[in-house]
């Protein structure tokens, strides 16, 4: 089931000043998840180290992996930043704990998950980070907000 609300999804004019194009796969399923994603939208709109292209609807889909758990919220983000895919990381990884994020154990409930999943046509793959995202191709919550952006990545 999608859910639509204030920015998602939504267009905003593609800021060229950026270097790179990328997508976010963003999650969530403890608390208000979708005020958080209203909130996250905020605070990246607000930053100088990127710029939102685009926006899907939210999608709500049931968990995987650890399943005693509730549904999850997901929605991709198409970003424009200059940063590297490394320092890229370490920007969202910071964001998530920001907005309270905590690692306890694999597939485990959680207030907000990013993922890159493409970052232009750049392939990495070591201990840290994997572009284009492992399993994007797998999950539903992944493909079925890609196909709901009216821009073509």
């Amino acid at each position: 089931m999608f859910f639509y609300d204030r920015f998602f999804p939504i267009i905003n004019k593609d800021n060229t000043k950026y270097k790179y194009k990328t997508v976010v796969g963003i999650g969530g399923n403890e608390g208000d998840v979708r005020k958080r994603f209203r909130n996250l939208y905020i605070y990246l709109k607000r930053s100088s180290l990127v710029s939102i292209s685009e926006t899907s609807p939210i999608l709500r889909n049931p968990p995987f992996g650890y399943l005693d758990q509730d549904d999850f919220y997901n929605a991709v983000m198409v970003i424009r930043t200059s940063l590297s895919p490394k320092a890229f990381l370490k920007f969202l990884l910071h964001v998530e704990k920001i907005f309270g994020r905590k690692r306890s154990f694999k597939n485990a409930p959680r207030t907000l998950d990013l993922d890159i999943i493409f970052f232009e046509d750049i392939k990495i793959n070591d201990k840290t980070l994997n572009i284009p995202h492992s399993s994007w191709s797998k999950r539903e919550s992944v493909v079925l907000p890609l196909l709901n952006l009216k821009r073509k990545i």
